[in-house]
């Protein structure tokens, strides 16, 4: 985490930018922990609040829009051929399939604040062939009240919460 909140220190805004679309893709980001770090740094007035939700929204849309396209155009074959690997066998993955199919609006949406299922979601979307204007509505939806409560709660947290 140290390292992270020294990027933020450092590079602010493109941090944010940049950690939450990596974190989204699946590379181990704290996700919440920074949304949190990056609202109490709002309430002692280093960012600007409303800007920080903006690039924190637009960080997590870019990462879950990525994950998308890497779903639907590779998510797959790499799942058929390394899928018998961690157990994913076509029959099981053509369960989670329909399933996905049935309450994948739901799954983005709630999956959102569930670390670890975000991440799939977002793959599983683009492999089961989720319409993009579908996707896109819910994950907008999803990744705004995400931005918004995370930071949200870090800057009342940090304003007023007295370390001394």
């Amino acid at each position: 985490m140290n390292w992270a909140i020294e990027l933020i220190s450092q590079y602010g805004y493109m941090a944010i930018f940049a950690l939450l679309a990596l974190g989204i893709l699946g590379l181990p980001v704290p996700d919440e922990i920074i949304m949190l770090f990056v609202g109490y740094l709002s309430s002692s007035m280093v960012l600007n609040y409303s800007l920080s939700v903006l690039v924190g929204f637009a960080g997590a849309l870019t990462g879950m829009m990525i994950s998308y396209f890497i779903g639907s155009r590779l998510g797959q074959p790499v799942v058929d051929k390394y899928g018998k690997w961690i157990g994913l066998t076509p029959k099981r993955f053509g369960r989670v399939k329909g399933w996905f199919e049935r309450f994948g609006n739901w799954t983005v949406l709630f999956g959102y604040f569930i670390p670890g299922v975000r991440h799939v979601t977002s793959y599983i979307s683009g492999i089961s062939g989720m319409p993009f204007r579908k996707y896109l509505l819910v994950s907008l939806v999803g990744s705004s009240t995400w931005s918004i409560l995370f930071i949200s709660l870090g800057f009342f947290l940090g304003k007023n919460l007295s370390f001394t």
